[in-house]
């Protein structure tokens, strides 16, 4: 795939971190998922000291991802959706059109962040999104991710290579939640899944929205304006 076919823009740093690294992100639309996973994996296996960091927003054809910690017995009824092995963390999960995908693909080592701190940065820009929709999110210590009254919204995985970071989170906005019955969501039995249009049924325009707002969320916390809330972009 040819990233510079895409919509994409160059965050501007706040006045107060002057000297971040440039940061482009990156709207890639409805996509299969091996040749994403194929283009991230390759840009963290070659890295390059004056790469920019990246965000790519996008969603995904139908496919399951089972991480390198994942186990078989989490798979139970894929059907005809494909099975993907990967390596990112954590256990299999469900990627499909109308959820909401963001890899972050950032030199961590360059902006001396740590793997915790990359995490809990994803999950409070997650929370923040959905409390701007009036929902409540929280995080659980031992389980990564974003729960709505016990069911999962949100989750995410990570890989670092070469001091780069990739993969990253999905957030369900508007979509068939059918297939997680497939699998057991992130390896917990009976695990319930839920999605931001449960809890706002009429917008027609949740997941441009919700999409400004968690790219929003991730750019302030990473020391980046709000490019969203100050441009006419669609």
């Amino acid at each position: 795939m040819r990233l510079a076919n895409y919509k994409w823009f160059e965050a501007i740093p706040t006045s107060a971190e002057p000297t971040l690294p440039k940061l482009v992100v990156r709207r890639l639309g409805l996509q299969d998922y091996s040749p994403i996973f194929e283009s991230m994996r390759y840009l963290a296996e070659h890295p390059k000291a004056d790469r920019e960091d990246q965000l790519w927003l996008l969603s995904h054809k139908p496919v399951y991802t089972q991480g390198q910690a994942g186990g078989a017995e989490h798979i139970l009824n894929p059907g005809a959706i494909p099975v993907i092995q990967i390596d990112r963390g954590g256990q299999v999960t469900y990627h499909g059109p109308g959820q909401l995908v963001v890899y972050l693909l950032l030199n961590i080592k360059r902006r001396g962040m740590g793997v915790r701190q990359l995490v809990d940065l994803i999950e409070q820009s997650i929370t923040s999104t959905l409390a701007e929709f009036g929902v409540s999110g929280e995080t659980r210590p031992k389980a990564p991710g974003v729960y709505v009254n016990d069911a999962k919204i949100a989750a995410l995985g990570l890989r670092i290579k070469n001091g780069w970071s990739y993969h990253g989170l999905s957030l369900n906005i508007k979509m068939d939640l059918t297939p997680f019955a497939g699998i057991n969501p992130c390896g917990f039995e009976n695990l319930q899944v839920c999605q931001l249009a449960d809890f706002d049924k009429d917008n027609e325009d949740l997941m441009q929205q919700a999409s400004k707002a968690l790219c929003n969320q991730l750019l302030a916390r990473l020391g980046y304006e709000e490019y969203y809330r100050n441009t006419q972009q669609s």
